[in-house]
């Protein structure tokens, strides 16, 4: 299985879009210290959606898919605001 997710960094009002196959360890990556990607940066994180799907070829067209404006529009308009 892999998950397509989205994650906030409510601190810096960032959005992130990536694809796993751990969710859990993904997220943790994103937010530890000795991080040395993009994300760094940005710290915390938090998980605001995902979609799971059976092949690799389908999350990442997924998450391509995610990475248009629209999507990201729909994100900032849906999604955020009903965060608590």
């Amino acid at each position: 299985m892999f998950t397509v997710y989205v994650l906030y960094s409510k601190s810096f009002d960032k959005i992130y879009i990536g694809y796993t196959s751990n969710m859990e360890a993904r997220l943790i990556a994103h937010n530890h210290p000795k991080n040395k990607g993009w994300t760094k940066r940005y710290m915390p994180w938090e998980l605001i959606y995902k979609e799971t799907f059976e092949t690799k070829a389908e999350a990442m067209k997924r998450e391509k898919e995610m990475k248009s404006f629209r999507f990201r529009q729909f994100i900032r308009n849906e999604i955020l605001p009903n965060l608590t």
